[in-house]
């Protein structure tokens, strides 16, 4: 496998009243294309710092981090821009769907951004949508889908651009267990077909459902290390 991302001694700070807080510290990591990495630690640790950095929503304020052979901040805000929203799929705990706008319309706004004409917008969209098993509730709102089918439109959404790398942000942090693992069966299946897949997450089950785990503590990695992968079919 090739590399896709590489952190090359990271660090990042943010002020905090009168001093700066270290949220990442001299972290040095390659994420290679194919991959499946869970990022683990407790609140506070600097997981939500790498993955903003690692999706380009963040620049760090030293070290270098290279996405596809190329450094971010080399790029200017409009180039950056276009990677994010081209190249990479966020997913995250709080499902964020328009709430009077249907699935499929859902499912299609970030084509709405890349100037996609409707009708290939829409059958994008509702390709997006049989991925992930709800090609039947295209027409469906919100307000009229169950948790887990909300965060299959948001998976759905974060595929729809055909990106490289799917960045998952606490995805089963407000569903039930039977539905955890309902959608860690989706990107266990997107990346057994070559999707390079990163997901944070608090609950060690999950965590175990990944082929490697990053452990950060107060902003520095600890632990680098692959794991036996526990699918979602072989226990709960």
């Amino acid at each position: 496998m090739t590399d896709l991302l590489r952190f090359e001694r990271v660090s990042r700070t943010y002020p905090m009243g009168h001093e700066q807080v270290a949220a990442l510290t001299e972290v040095t990591v390659t994420i290679a294309r194919g991959d499946y990495v869970a990022v683990t630690g407790p609140s506070g640790s600097g997981k939500s710092t790498f993955m903003n950095l690692a999706g380009c929503l963040d620049t760090p304020d030293h070290g270098r981090v290279i996405v596809e052979g190329q450094a971010v901040d080399t790029m200017d805000d409009d180039v950056r821009a276009a990677y994010r929203n081209g190249r990479v799929g966020f997913v995250f705990q709080q499902f964020n769907l328009l709430p009077r706008t249907d699935a499929l319309d859902n499912v299609g706004l970030p084509l709405v951004y890349a100037g996609v004409p409707r009708e290939a917008r829409r059958h994008r969209a509702r390709a997006a949508l049989d991925a992930v098993g709800l090609g039947d509730r295209a027409g469906h709102r919100p307000g009229e889908l169950s948790g887990g089918q909300q965060q299959r439109v948001a998976i759905a959404r974060a595929l729809v651009n055909d990106p490289v790398l799917l960045l998952a942000d606490e995805p089963t942090g407000a569903l039930d267990t039977r539905t955890s693992l309902e959608i860690m069966r989706i990107f266990e299946r997107l990346n057994d077909a070559g999707m390079t897949v990163v997901l944070v997450t608090h609950e060690p089950d999950i965590a175990d459902r990944a082929k490697r785990r990053l452990s950060f503590l107060d902003g520095r990695l600890q632990e680098d290390r692959p794991q036996q992968q526990r699918r979602c079919g072989t226990g709960p």
